[in-house]
Order: structure tokens, then sequence, then C-alpha cells
């Protein structure tokens, strides 16, 4: 391959210095792009470098150039695709070839611009010419030259069809290359071999490609067309995913109705586990059945239940722990509410949402997978390790992100985002599929950071990082206003045409049941649901004044009735305390509740009185049971509420958060760029400190709380350098904090070959 010669007004000074291995190259690098450079790449900080040499060395080995392009979009990936084809890693490529390779599949600007920031990274280097990282292959996630080499004149539709049409022969050739290694070689492939041979019969439909007379390559679109993959990508330009577009407002109007229906199931939840804790697997987790018994009481469904375990998990507002009070079925332990619950039900609606939605943005697991079946055809459980996902908070990033980067109130659907979403990160693309984009779609608008495909105010703010007081702040001026009224109808139902004031959601919710959930509620109110307003210790009158008071319509006559009649039953037969006692003015009717009862052995001690050694809330609930409609009393024959206040469990600390590692501060990386400018000046590794100097200028820092890097050699012999802050010298012992591994360490005095200062630069 030859090569171009410099432009005119570049000295060949300027050729040789493209040619210079990358240590050579980062030497001449000013400080802050140094700096950059450790920021964009923060594993080559642990431990910190101690050469110009061995930071290069181990920017170039495979495990750090993989982390490298792990967050690369597809264009960047595409660059160093084209530099190793144009053979960079051995030997300096000017920028004229790799504009000239690309063509007019990306403009000079962008191929510039994602070359400059390759460059920042250290997987190029170079000016007028350029290398790059021997090991780059290995953060591509194809075969070398089958991004930038490829350009299909089929579609994937197109490509399977030939597929179908194809004997057994031409089958099993491409699945060893599918499975294996892309690249085959073979004599077949060589001019003038017979056109009936399944070589050439591939090449010739396309379903090959031939690279040179022994060796073919299956081509990338063919490959994911037979592991059924979404096809691509293929183009260098960013795909646009938008399918819809609406109003801002509309956006947040349906992402505030998300937020007021996962509300109102949270708290369903809470109180359907506080009245009944569901016991814990013994691996963890909740049981199939139990999640199914849920989903019947609450009216959620399962794979809406499981986000809401998780999430609710998470935040801490159910835990597994021995309840208070105790269920008399079993010795634990249980999910219950935690007593932080009792907190979150009393705070206002945006800050709820906003810790629902941080939780559910850093979760690391995947609720979406709850109820279906993994690899070993065992269903996944809610609230088990199964679901563990450290790579979950970062989908959820990515996909906020797409949708951030859209004009407002531009909408995808699963289909869309997922290529969007691929291209941004191909070396992610196994686990961005349309189907788990789906599940994290589908997540995103049940919390309220999506609403129609698009993304939120509240959940661009959420997603920005804004204080909480400034995205709780976005979500209350989405909401709507909290009204004081709702719509009494003729056959008893209440409509509620937006969000009751939470004193009018209690009182209502106590005199009346949910039938529909939703933007508009619906309530319906029975004999049984005044009823147990009765049992709450609310009167005739109270009831009659509250829908009198915030009714928009007439109160129909027919529930004036209800009320009246239930009432005047209600409570004539009164259960107090003996173990308990029953008390009724009508002997006839007291006489009737100890026929029925009979499992409570009632004694009449006078035609208005019985005692029962039983407890009073078995005595309510069998006479209940028996049609009758008792009240509980005290002392003084007033009615009181015994209803149980439900189990609760301690709030353990915030589980299975997920938190990327720390990043070096910015005087940890000014240190280590100092030390490598020092070490490049006078290599002071090879010269031994005086260990009375190197104790001394210890105890200065420590005295002074001043940072040092130190030479270091371990056990193995290895010499490192390392940022310290020294608390102490004392016994032959450095006691000093490393912010690397964010804890206090000891090191010994004999092991440290340098200090100095991290200041000193």
């Amino acid at each position: 391959m030859t090569e171009q010669s410099p432009p005119e007004g570049r000295s060949e000074a300027t050729r040789e210095k493209s040619s210079v291995p990358l240590g050579a190259w980062l030497a001449d690098l000013p400080d802050e792009q140094l700096i950059r450079l450790l920021e964009l790449r923060p594993d080559l900080t642990h431990p910190p470098p101690g050469t110009i040499a061995a930071l290069a060395a181990r920017a170039q080995t495979r495990q750090s150039v993989k982390a490298a392009t792990d967050e690369l979009d597809f264009l960047r990936l595409a660059m160093l695709d084209a530099l190793l084809v144009l053979h960079a890693d051995t030997a300096p490529v000017s920028m004229a070839k790799l504009l000239a390779l690309i063509g007019d599949r990306a403009g000079e600007d962008a191929v510039t611009a994602a070359v400059d920031d390759l460059r920042e990274r250290g997987l190029v280097w170079g000016d007028a010419t350029v290398r790059v990282a021997a090991e780059a292959a290995a953060g591509l996630p194809w075969y070398p030259g089958q991004a930038i080499l490829e350009r299909p004149d089929r579609t994937a539709d197109e490509i399977a069809d030939l597929l179908d049409g194809l004997d057994e022969a031409q089958l099993d050739l491409l699945s060893r290359l599918l499975e294996g290694s892309p690249i085959g070689r073979t004599r077949d492939a060589a001019p003038g071999t017979p056109p009936d041979r399944p070589v050439q019969r591939l090449l010739a439909a396309g379903l090959l490609r031939q690279v040179d007379a022994e060796t073919v390559i299956l081509p990338r679109l063919v490959g994911q067309v037979l592991r059924s993959e979404l096809p691509g990508p293929l183009e260098l330009t960013a795909p646009d995913p938008v399918v819809s577009s609406t109003t801002t407002a509309d956006v947040d109007a349906v992402a505030a109705g998300a937020v007021i229906d996962l509300l109102r199931e949270v708290e369903l939840l809470l109180e359907t586990l506080s009245a009944t804790p569901v016991p814990e697997l013994r691996s963890g987790g909740l049981g199939v059945r139990d999640v199914k018994r849920l989903t019947k009481i609450t009216g959620i469904d399962e794979q809406r239940m499981g986000l809401i375990l998780e999430v609710s998990a998470a935040a801490g507002l159910i835990a597994a722990g021995q309840p208070d009070p105790q269920p008399p079925d079993g010795t634990g332990p249980y999910w219950a509410p935690t007593v932080t619950a009792d907190r979150f039900v009393e705070s206002p609606t945006a800050v709820r949402w906003h810790l629902l939605a941080s939780t559910w943005l850093d979760l690391p697991g995947r609720p979406g997978l709850v109820g279906s079946r993994g690899p070993d055809g065992k269903p996944y459980a809610a609230l088990s390790d199964s679901l563990y996902s450290t790579a979950a908070p970062l989908d959820r990033r990515l996909l906020l992100t797409v949708l951030a980067h859209l004009p407002p109130g531009a909408g995808v659907d699963e289909t869309e985002a997922s290529k969007a979403m691929i291209w941004r990160r191909p070396r992610w693309a196994v686990r961005l599929r349309p189907g788990p984009v789906a599940d994290l779609l589908a997540e995103a608008h049940a919390v309220g950071v999506v609403g129609r495909g698009a993304i939120s105010a509240p959940g661009r703010s959420l997603l920005a990082g804004d204080p909480p007081e400034d995205a709780t702040a976005a979500m209350t001026r989405a909401l709507p206003e909290p009204i004081d009224h709702f719509l009494l109808q003729a056959d008893l139902t209440v409509i509620v045409p937006g969000p009751l004031e939470r004193e009018l959601s209690e009182q209502l919710a106590a005199v009346a049941t949910v039938e529909s959930a939703g933007a508009a509620m619906v309530y319906r109110i029975s004999e049984q649901s005044i009823r147990r307003a009765l049992d709450s210790g609310r009167t005739a009158g109270q009831l009659h004044a509250l829908f009198a008071r915030h009714s928009k319509t007439t109160v129909p006559q027919g529930l004036t009735y209800l009320i009246d009649d239930v009432a005047r039953r209600h409570g004539q037969l009164r259960v107090g305390i003996a173990a308990s006692f029953v008390r009724c003015e009508d002997p006839a009717l007291l006489a009737q509740a100890a026929a029925a009862a009979e499992g409570l052995e009632l004694r009449l001690l006078a035609p208005t009185v019985a005692v029962s050694q039983a407890p009073i809330a078995e005595v309510l609930a069998a006479l209940r049971s028996a049609g009758l409609a008792p009240a509980a009393e005290d002392s003084s024959g007033t009615i009181v509420d015994i209803r149980a206040r439900g189990a609760r469990v301690p709030a353990p600390p915030r589980r299975r958060t997920f938190r990327p590692p720390p990043s070096p501060s910015s005087q940890t990386l000014q240190a280590i760029v100092a030390v490598l400018r020092k070490v490049a000046s006078a290599p002071f590794a090879n010269v031994r400190l005086d260990p009375a100097v190197l104790i001394s200028q210890l105890q200065q820092a420590a005295h002074r709380q001043t940072s040092v890097v130190i030479g270091y050699v371990d056990p193995a012999g290895v010499a490192t350098q390392r940022v310290v802050a020294p608390i102490n010298v004392r016994g032959g012992q450095l006691t000093a904090y490393d912010p690397a591994s964010g804890r206090v360490r000891e090191f010994a005095i004999h092991r440290v070959s340098s200090v100095v200062s991290a200041d000193d630069r």
C-alpha cells in the first residue's frame, strides 16, 4: 500500500510524528488532553500508571480497548473498522485514504469529528496520518470489514426469502460460519470452481462475500437474518426513530395520568400486604401462586405487578422480615410494608412520584421478566435475584437519552427505539432487541417519565440529574389540580373527574368501593360499603353531609334511603370485652344472634346481654357472616373501629441499588499526570530515597493534611504510583486514605520508593 505524500506546508517531521508509537504521542500531549483521556477511560487509573509507557501499554490491552469501545456509537466503531481495513494497526494511514474509503456514506465533518473523539480516547493517534490500537478489533461487535466494506443490495426480507430456498449443504455451511468465526477458508472460492458447488452458489446469491481466492466471509446482515436479529445498523448516520408527534402538554398529561394510576396501585399493594403479609420463598422472592393471588386481589396484571413489587422493594416501601403483628400461620420471613411506607403514603404526590421514578431509573433488575421462563425453563420469580442486572439501569438511561435528543413531543415505538439504541450502542445490541425495549418503554410509561412514546418534562429533568425539587416541581405542574367534588349517579355510582383532595379521597374510599380506575375513577356505593363506613365510627348524618357537600349532582333519593336503612339496623347488636360481650335492646334479636353463632358459645346473662370467651374480633366476624350488623363499642358505649392496622417490618437499607464505579476526582487525575511528567523528566522510580527523608516527607504531609503520590512496590514486585492522603506514620507502616479504593489502607514504609506532593506540578 503506497502512502501519499504529506500535504504542502507540512514538514517531514510532522509525518514522522504521526508514525511514532502511542507512548511517544501521549508524552507530547498537553496535560489537559492527558487528563481528558483518563476521564474518558477511568480504568487506566486503577492503579495509577507509573510512566507514560505503562499508560500507553495499558491503553492498548484488549480488556481496556473493549471497555473504551463499549459506549461508542456505530459511526465511531465504523471508523475503527475502516482504519483496520486500511491496516492502520501496523502503519500510519492518511485521513485522505480514510475519507476515500468512507465515500458518500458520511460527510467529511462527521468523519473528522468521530476520529477526533477516538483520539481523545487514545484509540487512535496521529494528526495528518493516524494509527489505531492493535487490539481495536476486539472492540468491534463484528469481524473487521463487515461494517465498512459491506453495502447490502438486498433487504433483510429478501435475504430471508433466499435462505428459505437453500438446500441442506448450503444451510450446513452457513450454520458453521454462524456458530464460529464468520471467516472460512476453502478451495471452492477460487475462480474456475464449478458453479454448482455450495460455496459458488452462495457467492452468486450474495449470501457469502469473497475475501480472496481461498477465503470467504459470512456477511453481517446475512448472519443477523439467520439469528433472527433486527438487521443493522447499516448507515453511518443515526436513524430517525420518530413514529408520532404530539404536544408537550399532551405528553405531560398522559404521564401525569400514569403517575396517578401508579401511586394508587402502590398504595393498594401496601394495603394488601399490610392485611396479609406474603411468605418469602427459601430461595428469595415471591412464589408464582402468591403473585397470582396478589394480582387477583388488586386487579393489577402480572407484569405490572412485577414492576410495582420491584420498585416498591428497591424504594424501601416493602421488605422481607418478621412483621408486627406476626401472622398466625407461620414464622416468616414475610413480605410486608415497612414503617417507611406510612410516611410515603402521607407525602405529596410529586414527592412520591420522584421516589418511585428515581428508584426505577437506577433499579438493577428487569421486572419485565417476571412471569416468563428462563433458559432453564423455570419462571422468573418477583423480588428474586434471578432478575438482577447491572446493565438494566444503563439501558433505561440510553432509552431516555434517545428520547431526550428528539424534538419535544416526538414519540417512538419499540422497533424504532431499538434501532436507534443499537445505533448508539452497537456492542449492547443483544439486550436492545425490540422485545426488551418494549418492556423498558412500558415501564417508562408506567412511572410517568414517558407519555405517548415521548419523554415527559419531569422525565427529562430526572434524566438530567436535576435537584429533586426541580423534578418534583415539573411533575407538580404536569399533575392536574386536586378537586373537591364528585358526581353522584342514580345507580349509586360516584364519578370522580380528577384526582381528589387527599382527605376527601379517604372519606370517599371509606364509604365506596373502586369499580373502575383511571383518570376519571368510578366508585360504587353498596350496603356493604356503607356498613364498612359505619363500622369505622362514622354516623349516618356524617355520610349524608359528605354527599350533600361534595356532590355536584343531586343526591339520589335511593342513596338517602339506603344510608338510613343500613344505619337503622347497624349497631343494634353491641359487642364489648368480657373476653367479649354482646348486648342488644331487642331480646329477640339477641336470641337470634346466639342461635346463629353456635361456635362462639354465647351465654345469655340477661334478656339483652350475652357474653363469650371468644375475642371481640371473632365475635364480630361470626355475627357478620351470619347476616347481622353488629358494631364494636368501648366502655362508654361509643362505637369504635377495631380493624387491624396492618403488619409492618423494619425498613432495611435501600435494596439492590446500582451505582456505577466512582470516577477519579479532578485532583486525583491532576496528581497522576504530574507524576507521569516528573517520571518522564527525571525518573525517580529508579532512585531510592533515604528512609529518613521519606518518613519525614510522609509525616509532613500527614501534619498538613495534603495528598501525595507515592511510588509503591507491592509483594508481587509490581511498581505503581498511588495518590494517597497520609494520616500517620507509625511502626514502619504508613496509614493513609486511598481515593482509588475509597478506604483507609496501610502501606509498608520499606516498599515506598518515592514521595511527590500531589500539588507539586
